[in-house]
């Protein structure tokens, strides 16, 4: 997929992804089943943060070296090269334990959750021209794909979002059945 496809697809899944949340109160964004699930709102706040500060902020690392400069870092992983062949993750469950550095927070408000989306989307925006400038040479390592450029780790982000359809169509069929008790 070109990275202006990309854009456009993010900006469509950022669109249905807020559209999901506008008729949510903060109390049904904080709502979880059991201690070991999240909650929608925790839901919402793993994909901003994890795109701002995980895949933007590799995404930075590439556009920082020098493609003359650049020793790489490593290959893709199977599961990385797996994932890239597919154009996306398997619908399938990933369970990661509870850990502070993993498990987001409960957001303060839903201005927030708008807010972070609105910055995600921006910082794309603000990204994707440059990087057919970032030589696909410049990697930066992610914990279970491995050896990522700039354009992989941008569409990652689309991905990403893309896979999490899942888990909110799960917490809110679970707040769906909590209305009816």
């Amino acid at each position: 997929m070109k990275t202006a496809e990309t854009l456009k697809r993010i900006e469509e899944l950022t669109h249905q992804y807020l559209d999901e949340l506008n008729p949510l109160s903060i109390e049904q964004l904080k709502l979880q089943s059991n201690e070991n699930e999240w909650s929608l709102g925790q839901l919402y706040l793993h994909l901003i943060k994890t795109a701002l500060y995980m895949q933007i902020g590799n995404i930075e690392k590439c556009r920082s070296q020098s493609a003359d400069a650049v020793d790489p870092v490593g290959e893709k992983t199977e599961a990385g090269a797996a994932v890239f062949a597919l154009g996306g993750f398997p619908p399938e469950r990933i369970r990661v334990p509870a850990s502070p550095q993993y498990t987001p927070e409960q957001p303060a408000s839903k201005q927030q959750i708008i807010d972070g989306m609105h910055a995600v989307l921006q910082k794309m925006k603000e990204i994707e021209p440059l990087l057919e400038g970032i030589s696909p040479r410049c990697t930066s390592l992610h914990p279970r794909l491995g050896a990522l450029n700039a354009k992989e780790w941008f569409a990652l982000i689309e991905m990403h979002y893309r896979h999490h359809l899942l888990q909110l169509e799960r917490l809110k069929a679970f707040l769906n059945s909590t209305e009816t008790v």
